[in-house]
């Protein structure tokens, strides 16, 4: 099948590779432009363009589709499917009507839920036990197109947003793979609006700990906030990035007492502390402004801090 493939980070490069191994046409890679990166700041290349190139594939990184230029060049490709793999751009109505058989696009939660640009984080930020991919025909809307297949899987409770992005990218490929070879017996079906929720992008202020929560509710918020824009709080007016953290399980620790946000305990290796509802959270690995991520012990072998000293 003559494919024009559309996507940016390394979550679509399986999905391209699978393209080619599975003996597809790609006439054309659409991505989004070189980013400054670093600190040098220099560009970089979005990993879609590097597979791309070392495939011998030709690149088109427009900085806006919006336009005449974009649609004509899209066209006079003459493929007969767009496929999008988080490519970072809302596609007007005439690019998903410009092929024959439209535009397919693989999606990282089961839809209807987590419609938006961040489902693996929410999914695992709601504490979800479960999720998965979704191939489907584009619309104008977001996330709102016909189902065409799904794959579901569990997540792991120690499994952060990088880990699980990582897997389902692999599942959203074998999925498109699928998809592709039985697109003309496929059955679409309509997604529920009803039963619709929505993944919108993180913002950065929304990582900040709320230490009234549970412990198990600020793990999830700790795995589920990587790799942007990460779970903090404060410790001696400076950030502190929690990068990794599990519940205190029977905790013999006064907590009630101690008030949310209180350490309870640092020592060796165990840096404690206090919860909403009376629930304890152990800091596992974390990273002080302008200073490297490192475990609780390296942190705590190198930092004065006292329990009843407080986060937040």
């Amino acid at each position: 099948m003559r494919i024009v493939f559309m996507g940016t980070p390394l979550a679509a490069v399986p999905s391209l590779e699978n393209l080619l191994s599975d003996r597809h046409e790609i006439v054309a890679v659409w991505t989004q432009p070189d980013r400054p990166a670093g600190r040098g700041n220099r560009l970089k290349m979005p990993p879609v363009k590097e597979f791309a190139l070392e495939n011998n594939l030709k690149v088109y990184q427009p900085a806006k589709i919006k336009t005449a230029e974009s649609l004509e060049l899209f066209e006079l490709h003459k493929a007969e499917v767009a496929v999008v793999v988080a490519y970072g751009r809302i596609l007007p109505e005439t690019f998903l009507q410009a092929f024959p058989k439209g535009a397919i696009n693989v999606h990282f939660s089961l839809l209807p839920k987590y419609r938006g640009a961040a489902p693996v984080n929410w999914a695992i930020v709601n504490g979800e036990e479960k999720t998965g991919v979704t191939t489907m025909k584009m619309d104008v809307g977001l996330d709102t197109g016909d189902i065409l297949l799904q794959s579901e899987t569990k997540i792991d409770r120690e499994e952060n947003a990088i880990d699980l992005m990582a897997r389902l990218s692999f599942e959203g490929a074998n999925l498109l793979s699928e998809t592709l070879k039985n697109l003309d017996e496929i059955a679409a079906q309509k997604q529920n609006d009803a039963e619709a929720s929505y993944a919108p992008v993180m913002v950065k202020e929304e990582g900040r700990i709320n230490w009234e929560s549970r412990a198990a509710t600020i793990k999830n918020h700790v795995r589920g906030f990587q790799p942007f824009p990460t779970s903090f709080t404060t410790f001696q007016n400076k950030k502190l990035t929690v990068w990794k953290a599990a519940e205190v399980q029977g905790s013999n620790f006064n907590i009630q007492s101690s008030g949310v946000g209180k350490i309870l305990h640092a020592k060796g290796s165990e840096l404690i502390v206090a919860c909403g509802n009376e629930t304890a959270l152990q800091l596992l690995e974390i990273q002080i402004e302008g200073k490297r991520r490192m475990n609780a012990r390296d942190f705590l072998n190198g930092i004065n801090i006292q329990s009843g000293e407080k986060l937040g």
